[in-house]
């Protein structure tokens, strides 16, 4: 009997819904208890396979169903009525192991401006240390920077006349050139840094649930669809998800917690399953509610912005390119030089 067996046949103390981001760092924080046994699960498959792990791979995998759920966003004004493809991870490290890396806080004015209205612990002096903790970038400044943490961090590789004249020319507007928007403030114009340790993605899955799957007391389950979230009043309890997506739902209750980890677009999409509706959305159509309370706060999976990603013509053009591509990739591996290596060795190498 293998140790996620074992721990399956004992219960587990937590549940984390999702391996992606907050998922991964959730598992590699919680399972360094011993005496903690956590369970993951994770709608995608395992985060194998060259091109996941090739920085500039995104390219083939950002539009691949096999990795990725393809969600399309409502016409928009501001994009002369278009619906934009909006791309997030189905795999092991959710997005993080199909983005485009770049690696870049939240400004201190937002989490600032949470703490100012009520969420107490959440301003930018509050969550720093835990952004230090959680990075490997060597060379930054001390007081806002980490050099111990899991997550590689780089500075760009790439020259681009075309985007170093751009830079110049904001300069020259009156902005400031900012090298670090990692740093002290976001405001000014400069490169921004990548998720990549040697010269290979750091997924949040690479960078934390990799290296915790060896504890005894760590279990991932892929290709386990959460269909439900139960609760009991206001608390959550426990799930229910689909093995390979079909079968009889399988139920999870842990001792301690339930932690639906899933990202913007996935909570916004299980909770309507679970019965937990914005109100006046669970009154107009007459949703049940799976216990009293049921209702979300109103405004709970509304008014979510995103930035469109990068043409999906440009990723079919390097599908198409395949030979070129699979060539370039192997420089990469070899030499980590070639067009498609984005990020320095120097300066995120293995420790």
């Amino acid at each position: 009997m293998g140790a996620g067996d074992k721990m399956t046949k004992q219960g587990f103390d937590y549940v984390i819904v999702g391996s992606g981001s907050a998922g991964s760092v959730l598992a590699n924080r919680l399972s360094s208890d011993p005496a903690v046994r956590v369970l993951v699960l994770e709608a995608g498959g395992p985060d194998r396979g060259f091109w996941l792990r090739l920085p500039v791979g995104y390219f083939r995998s950002i539009y691949d169903p096999d990795h990725a759920r393809l969600f399309r966003t409502e016409a928009g004004a501001d994009v002369a009525g278009r619906s934009i493809d909006c791309p997030r991870g189905r795999v092991v490290g959710g997005s993080s192991s199909i983005n485009g890396l770049i690696f870049i806080r939240g400004q201190r004015e937002d989490f600032d401006d949470w703490a100012a209205s009520g969420a107490h612990g959440w301003g930018y002096d509050d969550v720093l240390p835990a952004f230090r903790r959680l990075e490997f970038y060597p060379g930054g400044d001390p007081q806002y920077r980490g050099d111990a943490g899991e997550m590689g961090v780089s500075e760009l590789r790439n020259q681009n006349d075309n985007c170093d004249a751009w830079l110049a020319a904001a300069r020259a507007w009156g902005l400031p050139a900012n090298e670090d928007f990692n740093g002290s403030t976001t405001y000014g114009v400069g490169s921004y840094q990548l998720s990549i340790k040697g010269h290979w993605r750091c997924s949040a899955a690479r960078a934390f649930l990799a290296p915790a799957l060896s504890r005894p007391n760590l279990t991932l389950i892929t290709r386990a669809q959460v269909t439900k979230v139960l609760f009991d009043g206001t608390r959550a309890i426990g799930v229910e998800y689909l093995q390979r997506g079909f079968g009889t739902p399988r139920r999870r209750m842990p001792k301690s917690s339930c932690a639906p980890a899933r990202s913007s677009r996935r909570s916004c999409c299980s909770c309507p399953e679970s019965g937990r509706r914005p109100a006046a959305r669970a009154q107009n159509t007459g949703a049940g509610r799976c216990a009293p309370g049921g209702a979300e706060p109103a405004g709970s999976s509304a008014d979510a912005h995103d930035h469109a990603p990068q043409g999906k013509g440009l990723a079919q053009r390097r599908r198409a390119q395949s030979r070129r591509a699979d060539a370039h990739g192997r420089a990469v591996a070899v030499q980590a030089v070639g067009p498609l290596t984005v990020g320095p060795v120097r300066s995120a190498a293995a420790r």
